[in-house]
């Protein structure tokens, strides 16, 4: 929303601002009582942003940053009397160096609760000599009464000027604190859309309290000459066990990132770049999860600090996505290794296989007869389901083989889990894929020999119709074939026509149960990837702390009088969750190509593998 638009404010009683106090600047006349009238004398619309942390403060100096572009003063402390101004204005130009913020006197604050201000009028206005700024503030809280007055002194005009003051108060912790997230930028002025000019105000105010940190590192208990009234005049908040935390990290932090880098440097070693150690390196989920939590790790504990806040985010996700990862991963340990679950798992492994293969068989043999009624190619038929039902029995011999290691795998398979759930979750897919390596080399050997005859027919189709694929043209060309190449193209486009249902129908069955599986290996792989890239730090920031990140302000109504500054409330909006996972989620990592719906559907008209081992793209040596 706005900074100050009519539509964003929220009135006490439901009422809105007054566009005429919100908007632009406009002319008014000035005619004081008595007087003969003046000429138009242009009014501006003057905004304090005052914190509500120094209402009850003593009187003294107001000190914060004047923006000109926008004719609005930021407050960030109120320095209290008795001060020396050399001091101040020593003091201002050390904290101007650190923070990179022009932080200056801009005015005057008065408590009548405790002055007498027939006693302090003269001496506060004699301050405005001192401290030269243009305009010169002087805000006091009147006595006894809720009202607040605020003038403004310029000393450059010759004609009187008067101002139009709007008293925005703001909590200061949660501004500081905060980070802003403008939804969307707009320059056109829709309703509810925020729109550039707005942004950049707001981004203003909160750089201002966020970059004035070092300003509030002094308190009302520091025994230097400089007494400050801001929200943590009460006492720097620290802890004791948190600073002790933060120096043991360093060594510690020092130590891992150590370990880190002589495996990163194993894992890059020559021994890990040969074909077999590589080929598997690059296709097993396990070794993919592993790399990627390894650099991780290297990111969370190195040495360098965040650069920005964005960097200090993701270092906070990676870190609480770490921890969530491995607590999930003993709690799977535990339950594993309690009631000896593992064996059970390894003894209902065998007999789950055995029925898979008996499924397979008894749909094989129903593929060699009538399938549907459909009449196929009677010795294809027999040919491949043959070779297939061989298959079946190669790879139940070769379950069988392993029957007695599968507990032993699996109990050191189970031990992976204090690496974290994703480990876990990764093995489990790459054993799902070995359990199911026949289903995939049935589905290899139908889609090839599908693919043959399909483009073996284009092929031929282009023959009858005087055509050629050109190889280095990519293109069709014209081409004069004689008779002898007309009759075998002939005989061999009959042939494939014929072969082409029997094929198409093994190709088919077999897609479809690749199609399962992959399916399961995707869903295991968005479990992984959803524990990987949630931002489940700032997911509990926005649960626990709405304020720190921001997705705008609202205003509040406080005070709305004839002859008075108008009074508001900053309120900050939070971001949505939706907005909080879209900003800082996480990036993964794919171990399979992402294809659109288009080029899915063309691959298995074609023939083409889903998701083979090599992409076309690959480089090949």
């Amino acid at each position: 929303m706005g900074l100050l638009s009519g539509g964003a404010a929220e009135a006490g009683q439901g009422q809105a601002i007054p566009a005429g106090l919100l908007g632009p600047p406009r002319s008014r006349r000035l005619q004081p009582q008595g007087s003969a009238p003046r000429s138009w004398i242009p009014t501006m619309v003057l905004k304090v942003f005052f914190p509500s942390c120094c209402s009850s403060a003593d009187s003294g100096l107001l000190i914060g940053r004047w923006i000109p572009e926008q004719n609005s003063a930021v407050i960030l402390a109120v320095v209290h009397f008795p001060f020396i101004p050399f001091q101040v204005k020593q003091y201002l130009s050390e904290v101007q160096k650190v923070s990179q913020v022009d932080i200056v006197v801009l005015g005057t604050w008065c408590n009548n609760k405790q002055e007498k201000e027939e006693n302090l009028g003269k001496f506060l206005d004699d301050l405005g000599t001192i401290f030269s700024h243009e305009p010169w503030l002087q805000i006091s809280k009147e006595k006894g009464s809720k009202f607040w007055s605020c003038h403004t002194l310029s000393r450059q005009a010759d004609t009187p000027t008067e101002d139009q003051v709007i008293l925005v108060y703001y909590d200061q912790r949660k501004v500081m604190l905060s980070r802003l997230h403008p939804p969307e930028i707009s320059l056109d002025n829709q309703p509810g859309v925020i729109t550039a000019p707005d942004a950049s105000k707001l981004a203003a105010v909160f750089d201002t309290v966020a970059k004035s940190e070092v300003l509030f590192m002094t308190d009302r208990y520091d025994d230097g000459p400089i007494k400050l009234t801001h929200w943590q005049s009460e006492g720097v908040e620290a802890s004791i066990i948190v600073e002790l935390a933060k120096q043991a990290s360093v060594p510690v932090c020092m130590l891992l990132t150590g370990l880190l880098s002589l495996v990163s440097g194993l894992c890059k070693s020559r021994i890990f770049k040969f074909w077999p150690v590589s080929f598997i390196w690059s296709k097993l989920s396990t070794c993919e999860q592993v790399r990627y939590r390894l650099e991780h790790l290297r990111f969370v504990f190195s040495n360098q600090k965040a650069e920005n806040q964005n960097q200090l985010m993701r270092k906070a996700n990676i870190f609480v996505s770490l921890l969530v990862d491995v607590a999930l991963g003993i709690l799977l340990l535990s339950w594993l290794y309690r009631k000896n679950r593992i064996g059970q798992l390894a003894d209902a492994l065998i007999p789950v296989a055995d029925h898979v293969a008996r499924e397979l068989q008894d749909l094989l043999q129903w593929l060699m007869g009538v399938p549907a009624g459909l009449k196929m190619n009677r010795a294809l038929d027999q040919v491949l389901g043959r070779f297939f039902l061989y298959h079946i029995h190669l790879w139940i011999s070769y379950i069988h083989l392993l029957s007695p290691f599968i507990e032993m795998i699996l109990w050191y398979v189970g031990l992976s889990a204090c690496l974290g759930l994703t480990v876990v979750l990764s093995i489990l897919s790459d054993i799902f894929a070995l359990l199911t390596f026949h289903i995939y080399c049935f589905y290899v050997y139908g889609a090839r020999l599908y693919c043959l005859k399909i483009y073996g027919l284009s092929s031929l189709w282009r023959l009858f119709r005087g055509k050629k694929w050109n190889v280095l043209r990519q293109r069709v060309d014209s081409c004069s074939y004689d008779l002898d190449q007309l009759f075998i193209g002939t005989l061999l486009f009959t042939i494939l026509l014929f072969l082409l249902p029997t094929t198409a129908l093994y190709y088919l069955v077999f897609t479809l149960l690749r199609l399962l599986v992959v399916i399961v290996q995707g869903l295991i792989h968005l479990l992984v990837d959803l524990i990987d890239s949630l931002p489940l730090y700032s997911i509990g920031l926005r649960f626990c702390r709405s304020y720190r990140l921001a997705a705008g302000v609202k205003f509040r109504v406080l005070e709305q009088e004839e002859g008075r500054p108008l009074r508001l409330l900053m309120q900050i909006n939070p971001l949505s969750y939706g907005s909080v996972v879209q900003t800082y989620r996480l990036p993964t990592y794919s171990c399979y190509p992402k294809d659109t719906w288009g080029s899915l559907c063309k691959k298995l008209f074609f023939g083409e593998l889903i998701y083979p081992w090599k992409q076309k793209g690959d480089k090949q040596d």
